[in-house]
């Protein structure tokens, strides 16, 4: 039977070494979390766009409306909605579907959403060329075929992708790098947007830039399509020793991190004077991307130091993606303190996709007991054909894609 949902009851700190929670004590500031997710009953999108007396399946799981609240202030694409949708996705799996036949697989399977697009990152990466959104017959279809939340890609820095994702009424929008990014200095302003956006991050700058930028989830980034876990391991290794590393700073020195962080946004400014002949040095001042200043993002990438230095964590959940292949590299990548797991090629390049789906789904809820990943791991056939993340060249590198 699908498990949709597990409370985690342990995390790795910044030496790789498990730390379990004891009885009360929650990954999140010891908090019980809010959003705990049961078996889907209605359609999340129906739920979430109509304005009209739910029905009992979606009242029963729905908490009671605290008689202070301002409904006015609650609105669709606010970020307390847009980070709770994506905190709804703890414990749980995604996984990437081409078509409806597969969409209905990974929702028997236990997916707590699926990501609709043409081809899977393996065959994305076969194909080469440019690689864009998917076509949005091929993305209504998904929705119109399953009840579970269902994401789609964007291209880095490529708004009207974004917008167009936005007006179909997917869920949520990955601007991803296992397309072709259409932006070399920027990524999408995912703050003017109501759907949430998940990013992809190898190291803290990324998700701490992202999270500054408006996303409501963070991933590693992986090497997508290559079945080979490491680097995503690298990178929520990197992450995690970084946050540790954040607790021993006094406000100027984080200051400093954040200076350093925001010095990205500055390509644009710095190529265009240097062309000119002008000095290239940026001032605090210069506004230098959506409107914002330079000191602008400094301060707000502070401000986001300061939360992560606090709560030990990204203020965001943050999810493994790129290479996960079977069980066991799922629920190693929970026992590294990952939210969740995407699964791109890992199942539908597969044997027994159906087998390997429920297995992996049951391996990110039981991460921490090994007797139940051997279990799930049995029998499932022959994992997707694998390539050596290591061994591919630079140009084929898809997590350098993005700054």
């Amino acid at each position: 039977m699908p498990v949709t949902q597990t409370t985690r009851t342990a995390a790795a700190d910044s030496t790789g070494s498990l730390k379990r929670f004891s009885e009360g004590e929650h990954a999140d500031e010891g908090q019980p979390d809010p959003w705990i997710r049961e078996p889907a009953a209605c359609d999340w999108r129906d739920r979430a766009r109509k304005v009209e007396v739910p029905t009992d399946g979606c009242s029963a799981r729905r908490p009671p409306v605290p008689l202070e609240l301002d409904l006015k202030r609650l609105r669709f694409g606010t970020e307390l909605l847009k980070r709770g949708f994506a905190k709804m996705q703890k414990g749980g799996v995604v996984m990437d579907v081409t078509n409806a036949e597969q969409a209905l697989i990974a929702e028997e399977a236990g997916a707590v959403a699926v990501m609709a697009l043409e081809r899977v990152p393996a065959d994305i990466r076969a194909a080469g060329g440019v690689a864009r959104m998917a076509d949005p017959v091929k993305i209504q279809e998904i929705m119109d075929a399953v009840t579970v939340p269902v994401m789609a890609k964007c291209r880095i820095g490529h708004e009207a992708e974004a917008r167009a994702l936005e007006s179909l009424g997917v869920d949520m929008i990955d601007e991803s790098e296992v397309l072709t990014p259409a932006d070399p200095f920027f990524h999408v302003n995912k703050r003017g947007f109501e759907v949430p956006f998940v990013c992809g991050a190898r190291n803290l700058g990324e998700a701490v830039r992202r999270t500054w930028e408006g996303a409501a989830m963070i991933r590693t980034k992986g090497e997508a399509g290559t079945g080979d876990v490491v680097e995503a391991v690298r990178h929520i290794r990197l992450v995690t020793a970084a946050i540790a590393e954040l607790k021993d700073l006094d406000n100027d020195r984080l200051m400093s991190v954040g200076t350093k962080f925001a010095d990205s946004y500055t390509k644009l400014l710095k190529e265009v004077r240097t062309a000119q002949g002008a000095d290239p040095t940026v001032r605090e001042a210069d506004v230098v991307f959506a409107g914002a200043t330079l000191d602008d993002i400094t301060e707000g990438i502070y401000q986001v130091l300061l939360e992560i230095k606090k709560i030990q964590r990204l203020p965001v959940v943050n999810f493994a993606a790129g290479g996960v292949a079977t069980p066991a590299d799922a629920a190693l990548m929970m026992l590294m303190g990952c939210d969740g797991v995407f699964v791109g090629s890992g199942i539908f390049k597969a044997e027994n996709p159906e087998t390997r789906g429920r297995a992996i789904v049951d391996a990110v809820a039981h991460f921490d007991d090994p007797s139940t990943v051997a279990e799930v791991s049995k029998g499932i056939g022959l994992a997707m054909k694998g390539l050596d993340a290591k061994a591919l060249p630079i140009e084929a590198r898809l997590q350098d894609r993005g700054w």
